[in-house]
């Protein structure tokens, strides 16, 4: 019974991130990553693993957060310089 729970529990939240956006899915994976690493972190120094969880999951999905800020950015300058080369212009993109 336990494994049909989490079965079903891996596949609604595996469909309910299909219409999430990057930056969407970006923020969501980094506080994942952020929330089991603080707990684990935590739980080795013997402190609370959900304080732990919480920091962690806070720091993560700031950090997922800016890297699809920077992700976008490089996406831009790339197509400016893609642009550029198709009309044999001279790129435009910010250094």
């Amino acid at each position: 019974m336990k494994k049909i729970i989490a079965i079903a529990a891996a596949t609604a939240a595996i469909a309910g991130c299909s219409n999430m956006s990057n930056t969407e899915q970006r923020t969501l994976s980094g506080a994942g990553i952020g929330a089991a690493a603080g707990a684990v972190g935590t739980a080795i120094f013997h402190g609370n693993p959900i304080w732990g969880a919480v920091g962690g999951a806070a720091v993560g999905a700031a950090s997922g957060y800016v890297y699809d800020a920077y992700k976008k950015e490089q996406a831009s300058e790339y197509n400016s310089g893609y642009n550029a080369g198709k009309t044999n212009q001279k790129n435009q993109a910010p250094n």
